[in-house]
């Protein structure tokens, strides 16, 4: 039986190298993987590095690459008055140094060397550093016997870090929801701000300007199946044009006022909020770092050598002389400008050559900008299903080389619709931005806090860095989000609404999920104190078990009582349970460990529970995907035999992010009979025929919990607490437990599979 699924999900976790071990109980054999089996940061160099940084520029740089469409315009409207020249340069100031403190030196020079182990970015990864997950030991995790199983840990003294760590998981998830949120409004504020430019030149097509947005929105949203890597080459040398028309325009307009560089000095930002106590103005100034999370966010997606490299040499460069160029020109041209900053200051005519010439790369470069938050929310969900923060949807992996770089079907999707709703609903232009900066803002103070502690517990870095670093940082994101959150009423609910509602999704899973994996953890049981055997002419030695043809084998399930504990060091027997005799039937049966952990998972205990026989072959299979995008079939299976009992095996299944989950029963066969002959050379060629024979029958056997809220006594307002657990646990979290089930991204046919249900009281 095989089956084949387009996409593999990785299991939360890394996963250690795979080795030949034996002992009394089980033996293991397997061609080494060679290979490490943890995901690490990309690391190139020459021209692959080269290519990697050219692609980073239709990815990564297009949303902050295409502020200039709309900023000046956010600080001073075309319905205001024209400021003044010092007003102007003040402005230019703050924006300047709001690029150079912000994406060039918080983002590019420090940010990028906090990301994860596995070279992902973004606030959820600055959290897992400070919180890793643990390796999964699949050599301990194909161990189904052994004493220690169920054994409590000694409760650990509660430290600082771990005192703050659910406030700091809501705060975290709460910056990565709005991260997500921002993946919408980025393409509704960068497509409409260029199409808006066809009014510029015909107004007579300005009720036009939504429906045009809608249609290249939905063709953005439908390319994205193609991949990242693919994209890039197309999007990349866009967005390199792009950069240089800036970078031509700008120069061109500098010179009708060579005095704009005095915006270098960071006194005239000052000056221009102590002289017009205008605090609002920070919310447009906050429009030109948009874009600046995403740098992050995308790392898993690239390097962080790469981004530094066409941020600081091609980026930054290009994105100041834009901006110089245009308060150059709203200075000399003033009201003529002030309609609309980028068009007007547009070298030429209206309707001249060159205007179209940068109409096209303006719509064209902000379909690009809106990749940058797609992939690099595509990025975010990947981080939050492998953390187990996030319903386990079906993710695409669409390099052979990189494995953060996924296409997620059902967010693409979800993103388009938002997004085209959100168009449609803000016809307003201002409303649509004011919304946009607040969801940027809270981002960037999320980051600037978990990276503060960062620098303290993982770095271990003196306190007082740390707090430097936050009081530094966190003051200029303080500026910005108090000067945006005044936008609320206007426009900013929307993206703050977006936020709640997926924080209070991934809270309820991550809190649920928790529950149901401690369920599965204390309900693992040492296969050898519920399945006993003997020899109907007598008892059977160890010795005897190997040697026997097993005809004269009867095998036996006890069911314990209530109060026997699961991890108890002492054997179930007819006294304490009661002894029903199970059949030995020729047949293999493949059971998918969700959980990783020593013992049988509680899938098995229910199987025989329902069907009291136990088939020739018993599988207990868990996945492994590693960091290479695929795996030779002959070493994807780790075997282990459990030598107390014939006919049990553990096997870890390694893949690569790019192979498709395959389980080939006649491979995997052939490794288990190896592994017999390498234990006992003598065995004989019928006992090899009768496990072969048995996996012409074979079952996939997966797990499926009926999770039930259990009864907690809080006191005086126990029902009032149980009530809203059970809507929680039962109406919601187990409903959506059913519709995006852990084995959904890897088995398929439903026929070909046989779900064993068990209540699990959480």
């Amino acid at each position: 039986m095989q089956h084949k699924s387009p996409a593999v999900t990785s299991l939360a976790g890394g996963c250690k190298t795979p080795t030949i071990t034996m002992n009394s109980h089980s033996t293991s054999g397997s061609a080494e993987l060679g290979r490490g089996t943890t995901r690490t940061a990309v690391r190139l160099t020459g021209l692959p590095l080269l290519v990697l940084t050219f692609q980073t520029l239709g990815i990564i740089y297009s949303d902050i690459g295409t502020s200039p469409l709309y900023v000046l315009n956010g600080i001073w409207p075309s319905s205001g008055p024209v400021p003044s020249k010092e007003d102007i340069i003040g402005g230019i100031s703050a924006i300047v140094w709001s690029l150079t403190l912000l994406p060039l030196l918080k983002y590019v020079w420090i940010s990028l060397f906090f990301g994860t182990r596995e070279g992902e970015g973004g606030s959820f990864a600055l959290y897992q550093g400070i919180y890793p997950r643990e390796d999964i030991d699949f050599d301990s995790d194909r161990t189904l016997t052994g004493d220690t199983i169920g054994k409590k840990e000694l409760a650990k003294s509660r430290t600082v870090k771990e005192t703050i760590r659910w406030p700091l998981l809501l705060w975290c998830l709460f910056g990565t929801a709005l991260t997500m949120a921002d993946g919408v409004f980025t393409p509704a504020v960068s497509v409409t701000s260029a199409v808006g430019g066809i009014a510029v030149a015909k107004p007579s097509v300005i009720g036009d300007i939504i429906p045009i947005s809608v249609v290249f929105l939905v063709a953005l949203f439908f390319v994205q199946q193609f991949g990242t890597a693919k994209l890039s080459f197309l999007f990349s040398p866009i967005a390199f044009i792009w950069f240089l028309l800036l970078i031509g325009t700008g120069i061109y307009n500098i010179t009708f006022f060579p005095g704009i560089f005095r915006a270098v000095d960071p006194s005239r930002a000052v000056l221009l909020f102590v002289r017009t106590r205008d605090y609002d103005l920070l919310a447009g100034i906050l429009l030109a770092v948009t874009g600046c999370e995403a740098v992050f966010a995308n790392l898993g997606q690239f390097n962080a050598t790469s981004i530094r490299i066409s941020f600081c040499t091609f980026v930054y460069p290009a994105l100041v002389l834009a901006y110089l160029g245009q308060g150059a020109r709203l200075i000399h041209d003033g009201p003529n400008v002030l309609e609309n900053v980028f068009y007007k200051s547009i070298p030429g005519p209206i309707n001249g050559p060159l205007y179209w010439i940068m109409f096209v790369f303006a719509v064209l470069a902000t379909l690009i900008a809106s990749q940058a938050m797609i992939t690099a929310t595509f990025s975010l969900v990947q981080q939050l299903i492998n953390s187990k923060a996030f319903p386990p949807i079906r993710m695409l992996y669409t390099s052979e080389t990189i494995q953060g770089q996924v296409y997620i079907p059902a967010i693409n999707w979800a993103l388009m619709i938002a997004t085209v709703v959100i168009v449609a609903v803000f016809s307003n232009l201002a409303n649509l931005t004011n919304a946009y900066g607040f969801a940027v803002a809270t981002v960037m103070i999320s980051t600037s806090l978990l990276l503060s502690m960062q620098l303290v517990w993982v770095k271990h870095l003196p306190v007082v860095l740390g707090v430097l670093y936050f009081l530094v940082f966190g003051f200029f994101d303080a500026l910005f989000w108090g000067a945006s959150f005044k936008k609320v009423p206007h426009g900013a609910w929307v993206p703050l609404f977006i936020g709640v509602v997926l924080e209070i999704i991934m809270v309820l899973w991550v809190w649920a999920k928790s529950h149901e994996d401690n369920f599965d953890g204390k309900n693992r049981m040492n296969l050898r104190h519920f399945i006993h055997h003997d020899n109907r002419n007598g008892t059977l030695s160890l010795e005897d078990e190997i040697s026997s043809d097993h005809q004269d084998i009867s095998y036996y399930f006890y069911k314990g009582t209530a109060g026997e504990a699961l991890g108890s060091d002492k054997y179930l027997d007819e006294k304490n349970g009661e002894r029903k005799e199970l059949a030995r039937i020729n047949s293999c049966a493949v059971f998918h460990k969700i959980a990783s952990g020593k013992g049988v998972p509680h899938t098995f205990i229910g199987f025989i529970r329902q069907w009291p026989a136990l088939p020739r072959v018993i599988i207990f299979l868990s996945v492994c995907v590693v960091p290479v995008a695929r795996v030779p079939t002959e070493e994807r299976y780790v075997v282990s035999k459990v030598r107390t009992i014939e006919g049990f095996y553990g096997v870890t299944y390694y893949i690569g992010f790019r192979d498709d989950f395959d389980v080939q029963i006649k491979a995997l066969i052939d490794k288990i009979c190896a592994l017999e002959m390498q234990l006992n050379p003598a065995v004989s060629e019928a006992f090899l025929q009768e496990i072969r024979s048995a996996s012409e029958t074979s079952t996939h056997i997966a797990p499926h919990y009926h999770v039930v809220s259990k009864k907690v006594d809080v006191g005086a307002i126990s029902p009032i607490v149980n009530y809203l657990r059970s809507i929680l646990i039962e109406s919601i979290y187990r409903r959506l437990a059913t519709m995006f089930p852990e084995t959904a991204n890897w088995l398929t046919s439903a026929d070909e599979i046989i779900h064993v249900g068990v209540n699990a009281v959480i």
